[in-house]
């Protein structure tokens, strides 16, 4: 009696590749179309698998919505680790890189995740949220390293902390509205985007 062979199993690598793939496909999907609105089956089609396929990697869209999270503070640690890592900069040339690269986080092609973490914080139960959280928590702690360093050069005239959260705030929320061909602006690109912002909160905190 021939002897079935078993089918060849998935490399790991295919294997992290495919769940790589969900993570940016839905990172697309939620910002453009939102959490809710956005089905497993919309994620599945748009990364070209079946729709039953996210649910061998993902237990279900909730736990999805967190890796896209995860996934955008990954990034974001590492590429704000890599502009304090650079050779010793003065604090507000390093504010300055600072500011750039978060505005490169939000708006480059394919920064989709910390968008959709701004957007849809809300619909992550309490479970998935502290581990975003802790990540979160390290980030912020990077920003604020530099702005407290500010503070104590007298730069700024008010609480580091407060600072901080003023900063970030402004930056991020220009999720909602920054195009770089917008009329609104007058096609401001991200590095003058960037410069301006600098001036703006080192002239006025």
């Amino acid at each position: 009696m021939p002897v079935t062979p078993h089918p060849a199993p998935v490399p790991h690598t295919d294997h992290g590749n495919r769940r790589g793939e969900l993570v940016r496909v839905a990172a697309r999907l939620f910002r453009e179309k939102g959490f809710d609105a956005t089905t497993v089956r919309d994620i599945a089609h748009a990364a070209g698998m079946r729709s039953g396929s996210p649910f061998y990697h993902f237990a279900n869209k909730h736990e999805l919505l967190a890796a896209v999270m995860e996934e955008g503070l990954r990034q974001g640690l590492e590429r704000t680790e890599g502009v304090l890592a650079e050779a010793a900069l003065p604090a507000r040339e390093r504010l300055a890189r600072l500011v750039r690269t978060q505005y490169a986080i939000l708006h480059e092609t394919g920064s989709d995740f910390i968008p959709v973490m701004l957007y849809d914080w809300r619909s992550l139960p309490d479970a998935h949220k502290r581990r975003i959280v802790g990540l979160k928590d390290r980030y912020d702690a990077l920003w604020q390293r530099t702005v407290d360093e500010l503070h104590h050069e007298g730069t700024l005239g008010v609480d580091p902390k407060l600072a901080r959260l003023m900063i970030l705030g402004a930056i991020n929320f220009t999720a909602t509205w920054y195009r770089p061909d917008s009329r609104a602006v007058g096609a401001v690109g991200l590095d003058e985007l960037a410069a301006q912002t600098t001036r703006l909160f080192l002239r006025s905190l």
